[in-house]
């Protein structure tokens, strides 16, 4: 499948996800006073590919719309979102989103939050799409700063679209973490022990 094809094809499933009962956020009432930024992973620090180097494109203001198939910021508070996008010559992508939020406690809750979304994402890919088969798998938690869980899914799509994601949400004190690693295939190719040390990284590196 070409990359144009694949890329409408999860376009198509990530606004089908963010608009499904969509309602508009709240704004974060007493915002936090702003601290330091969280850093972001390096290019060098994401799983290696075998046949292309990653590129690291600029932190960006925003949510993502690369994680909008499984996470959306549907019903929870407009905190400091940011992210950054990674590309390689091939078919593969991955993406980072930090969450300031305004206290460990609210960051507690919107990793669980996220992590739910991820965990659950497979079946609510199946009910609101008829021609997707969706797979999720559990890969276990990690033992970094106050936590990080890794989860997989899988997409088919009637057409014969075939897409592996491996997705964890971490959390240091007030802020929270999402990395996804993307490419075509299934669970087969999916780097799962190098995501878990890329994640580790994520968590710690931000502060």
């Amino acid at each position: 499948m070409s990359m144009r094809m694949r890329t409408s094809v999860l376009a198509a499933l990530a606004v089908a996800a963010l608009s499904a009962g969509a309602v508009s956020t709240a704004s974060a009432a007493g915002a936090a006073t702003k601290a330091a930024a969280p850093k972001f992973l390096s290019a060098s620090q994401l799983p290696p590919h075998p046949t292309s180097s990653w590129t690291a494109g600029p932190v960006t203001e925003g949510f993502p719309e690369a994680l909008g198939v499984c996470v959306s910021t549907e019903g929870v508070l407009d905190w400091d979102y940011r992210h950054r996008e990674f590309r390689t010559d091939v078919d593969t992508s991955a993406v980072q989103l930090t969450v300031v939020t305004g206290s460990a406690s609210q960051a507690k809750a919107l990793a669980k939050h996220y992590d739910d979304l991820i965990r659950t994402c497979a079946d609510r890919l199946e009910a609101n799409s008829p021609d997707v088969d969706a797979e999720g798998r559990d890969f276990g938690p990690l033992p970094v700063e106050e936590g990080a869980h890794v989860r997989g899914v899988n997409i088919e799509t009637a057409g014969g679209s075939t897409d592996v994601s491996l997705l964890s949400v971490g959390r240091d004190g007030k802020t929270v973490t999402v990395v996804q690693w993307q490419q075509l295939g299934d669970f087969t190719g999916a780097p799962v022990a190098a995501f878990r040390k890329t994640t580790t990284t994520a968590v710690n590196k931000l502060y």
